[in-house]
């Protein structure tokens, strides 16, 4: 068995796919021409009969994988984020998202630490875009062993998914397996005085702020959405009356994303002090991952002191 915890979670997700495929026939993948970097290279490896390369035509891409699903088969369609996203959304929309068609799209290279490659290739709408679709569940794992459970989980569901995977390696936040439930968000450090709600590649960096700020006496809640459409609406409000501030953080505009969700949520629930952390209303430059998150906010340090700002606006409200 392949040792998941230590791979980036595009790795985790091809090999798990050429995996799964062993024992499910229905599985097909489709590529367009970036196989080396999704990593479907494994399952092309393995099943070329069962491997379509479509090349550089993503939207063709989508209407492959719809009119496979109608046959019964499970298409894994894979290519970068941003082209998964902005170049084939009408054929996503028309062909995948309208009729309901059992069409995976996974899609890697997310959000801005694909670093150097600079803003043409920085996806940051896709999650608001995919989140705006009836029918599909989108998820962003935190890392390699959240991934594998969630390729597990898409296989065995019916209907659309967007899975958003990244380039580079995360840290590990499940070194002993990861127990994913579609919809349900997963508390990994609980608290009294506040709660932060992450997504992707920023749930380890909520761990750390919140491990800093135990330090200093401020306990916080932490929340793992890695499912972003159907959000797990119950977790948020439970967060918001047991700990009365919340703070979001993502890496992705602060339009459309999780920061947008969790305030709708709470807005009609449970109104609470809330400071959500993204990309501001621009695109970003090219640069080193790390450079590129300090940039836009998007640090333990950042989230730290959003947790102070959000607690202090929660002891103003009711003093």
């Amino acid at each position: 068995m392949t040792d998941y915890k230590e791979l980036t979670t595009r790795e985790a997700f091809g090999k798990v796919l050429a995996e799964l495929a062993k024992d499910n026939q229905r599985i097909v993948v489709l590529d367009a021409d970036v196989s080396r970097s999704t990593m479907t290279k494994f399952f092309a490896q393995a099943y070329r009969d069962r491997f379509f390369q479509c090349g550089l035509a993503e939207q063709n891409m989508i209407s492959i994988a719809a009119g496979l699903a109608s046959c019964g088969k499970i298409p894994f369609a894979s290519t970068f984020a941003v082209f998964a996203s902005s170049r084939c959304f009408d054929q996503v929309r028309m062909s995948v998202a309208q009729p309901g068609a059992n069409v995976k799209i996974v899609a890697t290279h997310g959000g801005i630490t694909v670093g150097e490659d600079g803003s043409s290739h920085q996806a940051i709408e896709d999650l608001a875009l995919y989140c705006s679709l009836p029918n599909f569940t989108v998820i962003a794992p935190s890392d390699a062993m959240e991934t594998v459970e969630v390729i597990k989980a898409a296989t065995a569901a019916e209907g659309p998914f967007y899975v958003r995977l990244g380039r580079s390696k995360t840290p590990v936040i499940y070194p002993d397996g990861c127990k994913f439930e579609i919809g349900k968000a997963d508390m990994l450090r609980d608290g009294r005085d506040a709660s932060i709600i992450a997504t992707g590649i920023m749930v380890s960096k909520a761990i750390e702020a919140a491990d800093s700020l135990k330090l200093s006496g401020v306990d916080c809640r932490v929340l793992n959405m890695s499912t972003l459409k159907p959000i797990d609406q119950q977790a948020i409000i439970s967060a918001a009356v047991d700990t009365g501030a919340v703070v979001t953080a993502e890496e992705h505009l602060l339009h459309g994303g999780l920061g947008s969700i969790v305030a709708q949520v709470l807005s009609g629930n449970m109104p609470v002090p809330l400071i959500s952390l993204g990309i501001d209303d621009r695109y970003c430059h090219s640069g080193k991952p790390e450079e590129l998150l300090e940039l836009n906010g998007l640090t333990a340090p950042d989230i730290a002191n959003a947790v102070r700002d959000v607690v202090t606006k929660k002891n103003k409200r009711y003093t």
